[in-house]
């Protein structure tokens, strides 16, 4: 990936899925307008200030008419939040009420009333059923945030008009006894059943609704979450959103209410996050992830109560910790049957203290088609690549699920004299090149350097043969690259002969990365992609180049600190924002 995505159009998965879509889209606005007609009698008393995950900036942002929704910039110069078209990724999300808690987080006269105009202009265009917003798990959300952020609504508002928004709420959450089966399964689901919950908690005349509720909640845990507290897509940050959820569920129910199976599921996953945070305290980034709102990991993984570590791979993942170092490697095969998996297989990120140093670029999806498919490519991960040819393919037909994906990939940790140490290999250019790719990273005791070895490989006769059609078919070698994509705020430049590359950070550590084996070193321009933001982040990369000519195939690059920097610095970090 240098900088630019794939020209290609992404065409429909399949008419099928599309017309299920269609089927439950209409079944919920049926519900959504019999819910909307329902007369309930909703007594309503707004519960304490929530202690959300609001951000004050964001919530002054807003209040200046500024937002950003899933990726675009929403300016509002006059008019209301909801007179302005969006996209429907962007739509849900202002549908959500999540920027709810920013405004909260802001806290002052001007952000409530900008909170309650906008609830109110809601609930007239809305709030009977009506228009855009009435999925199970956009539901689900929107009424966590309005129970979540009750009090600073309802603050100076006339009781009639806190009635109002009471029985507003009723209906949402009557729709929702209705309508959660119908939320796609996993966090979806579980957003859906969370809203339920707590809605039924609120309104006596709903509250036979929260047994049930809890019920299924536990269920759908037992069923998307497995026996190692991972979940089918290997999304580390939709983990992170899933524990968040629980947390909340938790923290608002009698404790004797708790299903097991809820509470089960919250110590299943805390160690697995744990092992997916980076030194900084943000998650690393894999598979449609991002990075966390700053803070979010270490509040979920305190909230759950749980300080057991995971052994071994975590959701498929290997860390490696030393020092003011860390480093997470995808040692597993990618998701399949998913259409955000990306072909990620041995590629990995490493962090120094605050600062991430090598990345992967992150998730297209809000930045458009072309781009969530070049994000998917393993062009766009820290690993190495077949030039033109990812280690996992697209399906046929327009498909967007991965089909032609690593099955095999053996791996071992040890811990050595000088290092730890992970090695893993994959068969993702098997069939198509006869070469098994393997990967071995050491990251010294004291967390300074990391060394890595990477071996294209033909094993036996049959795939040597595939090898030798392979190399014929180029005229010249097999084309790779091994890619090391940077955080933006890494500073990059070659060395003066040239066959190396200085890596500074705003934390004063400087790194240089040297090779043995390719053919070229350089640099490229690349992205960071993060949700949340309206455009692509640019950065750079580092590239290692070469043919593979022979059956066997190897390069070995170290990517140390340098001798004057110091093993302890100050460091403030990064600003959150820039990220977002």
């Amino acid at each position: 990936m240098a900088g630019q995505p794939e020209k290609r159009v992404t065409r429909q998965v399949s008419t099928g899925r599309s017309a299920g879509r269609v089927r439950s889209g209409l079944l919920d606005r049926v519900q959504a307008r019999l819910a909307g007609r329902a007369r309930l009698s909703a007594g309503f008393a707004p519960g304490e200030d929530a202690v959300g995950p609001g951000n004050p900036a964001r919530g002054a942002r807003l209040v200046a008419g500024q937002f950003r929704l899933a990726g675009h910039e929403v300016s509002l110069a006059s008019g209301t939040l909801w007179s302005v078209p969006l996209p429907p990724d962007a739509e849900d999300a202002r549908q959500s009420f999540a920027w709810l808690d920013d405004l909260a987080a802001a806290g002052d006269a001007m952000a409530r009333a900008r909170a309650q105009v906008w609830v109110r202009d809601w609930m007239r265009r809305y709030g009977r059923g009506q228009g855009p917003g009435w999925q199970a798990e956009v539901t689900g959300a929107r009424v966590m945030h309005w129970l979540g952020q009750g009090r600073f609504l309802a603050r100076g508002l006339p009781e009639a008009e806190v009635a109002q928004t009471g029985r507003c709420l009723a209906r949402q959450v009557l729709f929702l006894a209705r309508r959660w089966q119908a939320a796609p399964e996993g966090l979806p689901r579980l957003t859906a059943l969370a809203g339920l919950v707590e809605g039924a908690a609120t309104f006596e005349t709903l509250a036979h609704h929260r047994g049930p509720a809890l019920v299924a909640l536990g269920r759908h845990c037992e069923a998307v979450i497995d026996a190692d507290g991972a979940i089918a897509s290997r999304n580390p940050q939709a983990l992170c959103d899933i524990l968040t959820l629980l947390n909340r569920v938790c923290r608002r129910a009698a404790v004797p209410d708790i299903p097991p199976a809820i509470e089960a599921a919250r110590q299943r996953i805390a160690p697995v996050l744990r092992a997916l945070r980076h030194a900084d305290g943000r998650l690393a980034r894999f598979h449609g992830g991002g990075r966390g709102r700053d803070g979010a990991l270490d509040a979920a993984l305190a909230a759950s109560g749980s300080r057991a570590r995971h052994e071994g791979l975590a959701m498929g993942y290997a860390r490696l910790a030393a020092g003011r170092s860390t480093v997470i490697m995808d040692a597993a095969p990618p998701p399949r049957g998913l259409s955000d998996a990306h072909a990620a297989t041995l590629a990995f990120e490493l962090t120094s203290g605050r600062r991430p140093l090598i990345v992967n670029c992150g998730s297209g999806a809000g930045f458009g088609a072309q781009w969530t498919r070049a994000a998917r490519a393993t062009a766009s991960q820290s690993v190495l690549g077949l030039d033109g040819f990812s280690s996992a393919r697209l399906g046929p037909g327009g498909d967007e699920r991965l089909s032609e994906a690593p099955d095999t990939v053996p791996g071992e940790a040890a811990l050595t004299a000088t290092s730890h140490r992970m090695g893993a290999a994959h068969n993702g250019w098997q069939r198509t090149h006869g070469l098994m790719y393997a990967r071995t990273l050491d990251l010294t005791l004291d967390g300074r350097a990391l060394t890595g070895e990477e071996l294209l490989i033909a094993l036996d006769a049959a795939e040597q043969a595939v090898f030798a059609r392979a190399r014929a078919d180029t005229g010249g070698g097999v084309a790779f690259s091994i890619r090391f994509h940077l955080h933006p705020e890494v500073e990059a430049s070659l060395g003066e002969r040239g066959d190396c590359v200085i890596l500074s950070l705003k934390s004063g550590e400087v790194w240089m990365l040297r090779q043995d084996g390719a053919e070229a070193i350089s640099l490229r321009p690349s992205v960071w992609l993060e949700p949340g933001r309206t455009v692509p982040r640019p950065t750079q990369q580092v590239v290692l180049s070469g043919r593979a000519i022979d059956y066997a195939t190897r390069v070995r690059w170290s990517l140390a600190k340098t001798p004057g920097t110091p093993n302890a610095l100050r460091d403030p970090g990064p600003d959150p924002e820039e990220d977002e």
